[in-house]
């Protein structure tokens, strides 16, 4: 059997200490999540350009591409991320709404 093909994604990129290693648009901090999120709610190319106007349309393009080949991930990701009940969870309370300690 050949080579498996792994694809190459122009303009996305993964650095640890950026977005905590999400995939991201080369030389920004914005994540394909951030993306598939304007898509999922209806927005069109053009609409995500104007929304975030120091993108190219290649790159939201390749974003886009690879949101669909990694769809079920990022879908899962962006329920995580929208889960209030889960947050809430997970957020410290504000100091001020802890009572004073002796």
């Amino acid at each position: 059997m050949g080579d498996l093909m792994t694809a190459v994604y122009p303009h996305i990129a993964c650095h640890p200490q950026i977005a905590n290693g999400a995939p991201v648009i080369e030389g920004t901090r914005i994540t394909i999540r951030c993306l598939a999120g304007y898509y999922q709610m209806g927005m069109s190319v053009d609409e995500i350009l104007q929304t975030l106007a120091h993108l190219t349309a290649s790159q939201v393009m390749a974003g886009l591409a690879y949101y669909f080949d990694h769809q079920s991930e990022i879908d899962e990701d962006l329920t995580q991320a929208s889960d209030v009940g889960r947050w809430q969870r997970e957020a410290l309370p504000h100091p001020k709404s802890m009572p004073d300690a002796l």
